[in-house]
């Protein structure tokens, strides 16, 4: 089964992180919350201290068939920021499977990772995408190896969305039942 890396840098949005990683894990999906940061410790956009599973540095990247971009700011700036990240992301876009929210999908749009595909954003980030290429507002997008969501609202959708993809319906109505949704 498909292994996911959420990339954690100082200033994520809480949700759009954690809830990936909640909702994976109670899908039975091998997922690593990877701080980009020196150590294993980041701080949340609303200053919420987490501990990661592990650091950029000691992730065998070839284990993970998805790598997730959580939003938040200045998390997504500081994503885009780290060159390990972005040649992750061209690598993943090209070859496996990525997924951003929020303001995050920027970052794959800079790094022509949404050409040919559909995608969406937080209002305002969608400047950087391809002519034609943004779906629209309040949702989650799913095309091809690509997932978006616009912002912390869809984070249980964006999160329900990579469990599908990843699982299939069964997975993601076993989450579903469990959760009470």
């Amino acid at each position: 089964m498909a292994g996911v890396a959420v990339l954690a840098a100082d200033g994520f949005e809480t949700i759009e992180c954690l809830t990936v990683v909640d909702v994976l894990r109670r899908g039975g999906i091998h997922t690593a919350l990877v701080s980009i940061m020196d150590t294993r410790d980041v701080v949340t956009s609303q200053q919420i201290p987490v501990t990661c599973d592990v650091t950029f540095d000691e992730v065998d990247f070839s284990e993970y068939d998805y790598v997730v971009l959580p939003g938040g700011l200045p998390g997504a700036t500081n994503l885009r920021a780290d060159e390990r990240v972005c040649e992750l992301v061209r690598e993943f876009a090209a070859t496996k499977h990525v997924a951003a929210i929020c303001a995050a999908p920027f970052i794959l749009a800079e790094l022509g990772a949404l050409e040919g595909h559909k995608a969406t954003c937080f209002p305002g980030f969608e400047t950087a995408f391809p002519a034609g290429s943004f779906a629209g507002d309040r949702t989650v997008v799913v095309d091809g190896n690509v997932i978006t969501a616009s912002g912390m609202g869809q984070a249980l959708p964006f999160a329900l969305a990579i469990l599908n993809d990843i699982a299939g319906e069964v997975a993601v109505e076993k989450v579903k039942d469990g959760i009470q949704l």
